[in-house]
């Protein structure tokens, strides 16, 4: 994740102990070592089940298929395990991880456990009395995605209402004082709704809001030619950039983050080298201390069936069943030639990322994406949009 807000801005957030490993009190401390011993963030896709059907689910969620799931027996050890290996958070994801009924007993044993849990919903399923218990469980944070405005949305996740649903789960959390955080992923059927999104955030007091781009996986491997172009992509970081610092310049702090894309850190330090020079500095040493995309290193993920993943978009490649190990052992070993490549990817890299002057700050970007329009995990990224000249490559 790019904190646009901190970039920019100077604005600090919860999140920044695992982007940069700052902190003093007894939790951003823990979160500080986590960070140190590169412990993951892990994204559990605790069903497949979704009430939806996104064109861009990276899961391939179903409807109804809940065969494969882990039982609450297993997946209280599997967070158990995550616990042991000292994993700083737990983010409940799916399908649509509100459809499990267990939900609610897991995310408390894992607070228990000393883990934040932190939830990706679709919102659609959020009634006053789950609202309730959400705020009653105390996630970090309760991430509700929309993809645009009604229409855009509701075409882009597969049902009409699908949009006010959401809406109305956002105001039921808002309501109770939980931290919200919006999220839309970009591409060309709805980047110019991004200027309506920010009123949104702005109209109905959403603390965070996540601008995802594209991941080449799952059912968004059929829209690599929907994707933005690289000017497109270019304006529209440019405009997030511009919307944030407009919040500040009026007093509104509101976490601002991209996602899936360290080019935009390399853009926006580009952007305060020039309107900022002071703060140039500061900024470069942010972007390289996140060190840049961390597939395999600081993210991972595991899916329905307990198979571990080098992150959330790689389900056509496990490295082993937390039902059979550990999660830290698999996570430790290298022997996969994926997972081994991922945390020592430099050497690997080919083209323009391997040649770029920011790759410890972006550390060759996101590798599924290389794989899907190239067949080479090692490839550079085709959705950077950089300009030679700016990588130092010209």
């Amino acid at each position: 994740m790019i904190s646009i807000s901190r970039l920019l801005c100077g604005g600090t957030s919860p999140g920044d102990q695992l982007r940069y490993g700052e902190g003093g009190s007894d939790e951003q401390s823990r979160m500080r070592q986590s960070f140190e011993k590169k412990r993951p963030i892990v994204v559990w896709n605790c069903t497949r089940r979704c009430n939806l059907r996104c064109i861009h689910c990276y899961a391939s969620a179903v409807e109804d298929d809940s065969s494969e799931d882990l039982t609450t027996k297993q997946a209280k050890s599997f967070i158990k395990d995550l616990s042991d290996f000292e994993v700083p958070v737990l983010l409940f994801s799916g399908g649509e991880p509100t459809i499990r009924e267990d939900l609610f007993e897991l995310a408390r044993f894992a607070k228990e456990l000393g883990m934040r849990p932190v939830i990706s919903t679709n919102g659609t399923l959020i009634t006053p009395e789950m609202a309730d218990k959400l705020s009653e469980i105390g996630f970090a944070e309760i991430g509700i995605s929309i993809d645009g405005m009604k229409q855009t949305n509701d075409r882009m996740r597969g049902q009409k209402g699908a949009f006010d649903a959401a809406l109305d789960g956002i105001r039921e959390c808002v309501a109770r004082g939980q931290r919200v955080s919006l999220r839309f992923t970009i591409n060309r059927h709805n980047y110019k709704d991004i200027p309506a999104i920010f009123d949104l955030v702005e109209n109905e007091k959403i603390d965070r809001v996540c601008f995802y781009h594209l991941a080449y996986s799952g059912r968004a491997r059929n829209m690599i030619k929907e994707d933005l172009d690289h000017q497109q992509a270019r304006n529209a970081v440019n405009l997030i950039c511009e919307r944030t610092m407009d919040f500040y310049r009026r007093g509104l702090e509101k976490e601002i983050l991209t996602v899936g894309s360290h080019t935009d850190g390399v853009f926006a330090y580009l952007k305060v080298k020039k309107e900022q020079p002071e703060r140039a500095n500061e900024v470069f040493e942010l972007i390289t201390r996140n060190g840049g995309n961390n597939s395999g290193i600081r993210i991972a993920a595991v899916d329905n069936t307990g198979d571990v993943h080098p992150d959330q978009f790689w389900w056509h490649h496990s490295i082993g069943n937390v039902l059979q190990r550990k999660f830290g052992d698999i996570w430790l070993d290298t022997s996969d030639p994926i997972m081994r490549g991922l945390k020592d990817r430099k050497p690997l890299l080919k083209g323009r990322c391997a040649k770029c002057q920011y790759l410890n700050a972006c550390n060759g970007n996101l590798r599924i994406r290389a794989e899907a329009v190239y067949d080479d995990l090692w490839a550079e990224d085709p959705a950077c949009y950089l300009t030679d000249e700016e990588i130092g490559v010209a």
